[in-house]
């Protein structure tokens, strides 16, 4: 027996009408630059413009999230995108960067009720870094965008948003 409920909320995948940053760690740029294609071809896949897209480069994937916070507190952004690519060496120094990132894009996302998503990769090695970056694993960008995108979309819908 199904049980019916009063209202199902969800995202749709349309990106015409919403604005987004794109912050990308130049450490490992070669991966990054593919993740940032990645999620440009997503958004503009999805119906939004090129115009509607502003990319900040920082040093590192650790930089990412006061740069993030800063963006969001310009009220200028319907999403941000973080890409960077972590890719674990000898020392834990790598998951430590993961977790810290990943960590404080939370806290922003919570604190401002704006999306944030996450596309920083955590590779165990450089075949999982090219894998996820465009090879056989897709392209973790692209799907960070959609995630944005469909993220955006269900914000509008909540109760209490402005459409």
């Amino acid at each position: 027996m199904k049980k019916e409920v009063k209202r199902v909320f969800e995202g749709n995948l349309e990106a015409k009408t919403a604005k987004f940053a794109i912050v990308c760690a130049r450490f490992n740029e070669f991966f990054v630059s593919k993740l940032l294609e990645g999620a440009i071809d997503s958004i503009i896949r999805h119906g939004g413009k090129s115009d509607d897209i502003e990319v900040a480069w920082v040093p590192g994937s650790l930089e990412i999230p006061l740069t993030v916070q800063k963006l969001a507190e310009s009220n200028s952004y319907n999403a941000i995108i973080a890409l960077g690519v972590v890719i674990q060496g000898a020392t834990p120094h790598a998951s430590i960067i993961n977790a810290e990132v990943a960590k404080c894009l939370a806290q922003i996302s919570l604190k401002n009720g704006l999306p944030v998503i996450n596309g920083v990769i955590a590779a165990e090695n450089l075949e999982q870094a090219i894998e996820r970056s465009g090879t056989k694993a897709g392209n973790k960008g692209f799907e960070a965008a959609k995630t944005a995108i469909e993220m955006v979309n269900l914000i509008r819908e909540l109760p209490g948003r402005k459409k």
